[in-house]
Formats: structure tokens, sequence, C-alpha cells
């Protein structure tokens, strides 16, 4: 049984952090400046598959990539060739270079050309047992399929059935799905319902769940998230992805290191 105080505390920090002001040095503002869905979609997913390390990084880097696609994600990416990677060269961020983003980009645009768009693989992937991991599995093998088991990129695509906590993904599903009042996450997906989301976990968020008593297990691993979301559920059957917010925002104010 999780304290009533506890609920009462994280409820507070989604209040506080749940909010439009909160996320202009997140990497999602960026996406806010789109309203097409196909932009949202595409620009979405590399942000978040980018966003990890310092956060004024990931937005300057996602600043530069918003400059190559002409802020046009979705044109952009639906006329890509090949030969356009020579575009591409001074992209970097971390270990995703310029080669790791040429291939989401032609990846992107096959599974939209033959696959229905994001929109429909993750849908497709949750109705397989409604679990995000299995949605994520899903999404990963329409995405690194047979012919390409062996390339580089996929180090950038989580993968849950293998233990990942796969918390980038997980975060792009938050945006895409989740829907209130607080223009923060987008809800463009109706197919897939909030309930079935997994909370983002990484070392931080993972530290102040601990300190909130939401998980025992010391790796940030899969399991864990299943330990996270059991608990959150708890708190909130409907939204317990919401309590991302209080878990970020708690670390914030109290100084933990926040680093994404």
């Amino acid at each position: 049984m999780i304290k009533k105080e506890i609920k009462e505390q994280l409820d507070y920090y989604v209040e506080k952090y749940n909010t439009s002001n909160f996320i202009k040095e997140d990497p999602i503002s960026l996406v806010h400046r789109f309203s097409r869905k196909e932009d949202i979609e595409i620009i979405g997913l590399i942000m978040a598959t980018i966003s990890w390390g310092n956060r004024k990084s990931i937005i300057k880097n996602g600043f530069h990539l918003l400059q190559i696609m002409n802020n046009k994600p979705y044109e952009f990416t639906m006329n890509y060739k090949e030969k356009d990677m020579n575009h591409l060269l001074e992209f970097k961020h971390r270990t995703f270079n310029s080669f790791d983003l040429h291939f989401f980009i032609l990846r992107i645009q096959d599974l939209y050309l033959n696959k229905g768009g994001l929109e429909k693989i993750f849908t497709d992937g949750f109705r397989i047992n409604n679990t995000a991991d299995q949605a994520i599995n899903y999404f990963r093998e329409c995405f690194i399929t047979k012919e390409f088991e062996e390339i580089r990129t996929k180090k950038h695509v989580a993968n849950p059935l293998k233990g990942s906590a796969a918390k980038r993904i997980n975060m792009y599903l938050r945006w895409m799905v989740r829907k209130d009042t607080k223009n923060v996450d987008f809800g463009l997906w109706k197919g897939i319902s909030v309930s079935y989301l997994s909370c983002p976990l990484d070392v931080h968020s993972g530290r102040t769940a601990r300190k909130f008593q939401l998980i025992r297990r010391k790796q940030n691993d899969i399991k864990t998230v299943h330990e996270l979301d059991s608990n959150l559920k708890k708190l909130d059957p409907l939204d317990p992805v919401k309590y991302d917010f209080a878990l970020f925002g708690y670390g914030m104010e109290n100084k933990i290191d926040y680093s994404i």
C-alpha cells in the first residue's frame, strides 16, 4: 500500500511541473513548433531518440536538425533520397551521427509509404497485448528489419525484450498518446489508452522513484519499469505516466543532476 502522503506529494509535483512554462527548456518544446500531425510524429521521434545528455545540447542539436529539414520534417522526410546524405554530414549528437540520422529518415519514410505511418505501427503494437514494451518491440521489428540486423544504428532503438527500460521511446509515447488540458503532451494517437503507457525510467527518475518507495529494484531495466508502472497505477489507474512530471520535477527542485 502506498502511503497517502506520498500520493499527495507526487500529485503536488505533477500540478507544479505539468505546465507549458516548464517545457520551455525541454526537448518537447521543439516539437511544439509544429501543428501538422506528421511533422509532430517525425520530429518527435527523432528528438526523443537524441534526448540524452545535457538538455541545452539536445535542444541546440534539435534546432540544427530543424534547419537541415527546412522546418518541414514530413516534407523533408518524404522527399529524401539516398544521395541527400551529404546534407546531413554536419549533424551529430553524442553517438548519434549523420549516418544514424540518414538511416532514421529513410526508415521513417518507408513506414509512411508502406506501413501506414508511425501511429498505425504503435497502435498495432499495443494490440498485441496492451503493453508498451510489446508495442516498442513491434515498432523495432518494423524499423530494424532483418536486412538491417547488423546496422550500427540499431543501438539507438531500444529493445525492452532484452531488458532495456526504453526510456526515450516511452517518453515519445507519452508525448503522442497522453492528453490533458496543460498543452504539454499532444494526445494525437487516439487508439492507444493512456493507461497502457509505461513511465520513462532512467538513473535520475529512478533515484526519485526509490526515494518515494515506488521501486525496490536497484537496476533500471524493464523489470523495474514494470514495478514502477504497477505502483503508479495504484496512484492513478487511468493516467499513471503523469507522474513522470513529478519524478522529474522533484529531482530538479531538490538539485538532483537531471541531465537527460
